[in-house]
């Protein structure tokens, strides 16, 4: 399997909410917690068993998408609780409303449970999200289609009948020689147990964690898992040259109820242009990262990044 052909489901949910200001700078930690609440209560049948203690852990859809244990005889993460989690939130920062967006990503085998997801956000955003419960109304979900999950269709609304599409996975282009990489979410790595920083950040530390995602998310979540060649693809990212990076770190926390504890969770933001006679290579698995994002907290919509071809020279320096 190659990257290109992981299979994804890219949507676009629209609320109608009064006030969406109220929601944390970056809201997907927010919208992650009441999304496993409200899936949850969805679809358990044996009511306060911790999931790892219930009959059902290993074939319920609520420990797959959201605990994702890997299963007894993976050959990965044998001696690790959770495998990458199948979908992936996509928020805009800074929405106030009334027309409020959220982005779902459905990854591999989870492209099959839609329908679970759009009834969860659903009563999610009814039930209100955020410390102040501030209520969500579902307009409408669009999903992305074409070559590129370029175009929009609607597949629902309250009124009408869910009416999903098979979107084919996201088609890179032709490579370029120079690309303009745009950190949107804050992007947290680690190299050799040391959070990797605007003054230490190489090409080889977000393809190297890219690179790992999208292995783990087509051996988990497909029943292809991506061949590669994946030590020589690590060291060859070495030798991509970066071009007036303009990184910042910002600062972000969120609180985890789970370990009733605030979590560091800030990494890069900026822009960095990229290039190199063998950029092509790792073409595929950029392209692709637009939608899983890469790093810790990618779930929860951090780690996203957006690629812009650069075709004449200086444009490197728009948006500085």
């Amino acid at each position: 399997m190659n990257p290109s052909s992981l299979p994804l489901s890219v949507l676009e949910y629209r609320f109608d909410c009064d006030d969406a200001g109220r929601l944390p700078a970056f809201p997907g930690s927010t919208w992650r917690g009441a999304l496993g609440w409200s899936l949850k209560r969805a679809v358990c049948v044996i009511r306060d068993t911790p999931c790892r203690d219930c009959l059902l852990y290993r074939s319920c859809m609520f420990p797959y998408v959201f605990e994702t244990p890997p299963p007894p005889d993976a050959e990965k993460l044998r001696k690790y609780p959770a495998a990458p989690h199948p979908f992936v939130l996509r928020i805009e920062p800074g929405q106030t409303g009334p027309d409020y967006r959220l982005g779902l990503v459905l990854i591999g085998r989870a492209c099959s449970q839609l329908p679970y997801f759009v009834h969860a956000l659903s009563e999610a955003g009814r039930h209100g999200i955020g410390r102040q419960r501030q209520p969500f109304q579902l307009r409408e979900i669009y999903q992305a289609t074409g070559g590129n999950l370029d175009a929009w269709t609607r597949i629902y609304a309250p009124d009408d009948p869910l009416t999903p599409l098979v979107a084919p996975p996201p088609a890179p282009p032709a490579c370029p020689e120079r690309v303009l990489l745009r950190l949107t979410a804050p992007l947290r790595l680690k190299r050799e147990d040391h959070l990797v920083t605007p003054a230490t950040f190489r090409f080889a530390d977000l393809f190297g964690s890219l690179l790992r995602r999208v292995s783990l998310l087509t051996y988990f979540h497909t029943p292809r898992p991506l061949e590669a060649d994946f030590a020589g693809l690590v060291q060859r990212a070495g030798t991509v040259a970066l071009h007036e990076p303009r990184l910042r770190w910002y600062d972000w926390t969120r609180y985890s109820s789970r370990q009733d504890a605030a979590l560091d969770m800030g990494g890069l933001i900026g822009e960095v242009t990229l290039e190199g006679a063998n950029l092509a290579e790792f073409w595929p698995y950029l392209w692709l990262g637009q939608w899983v994002h890469a790093g810790k907290g990618a779930t929860l919509g951090l780690g996203r990044y957006q690629l812009e071809p650069l075709t004449e020279p200086g444009l490197e320096a728009r948006g500085a």
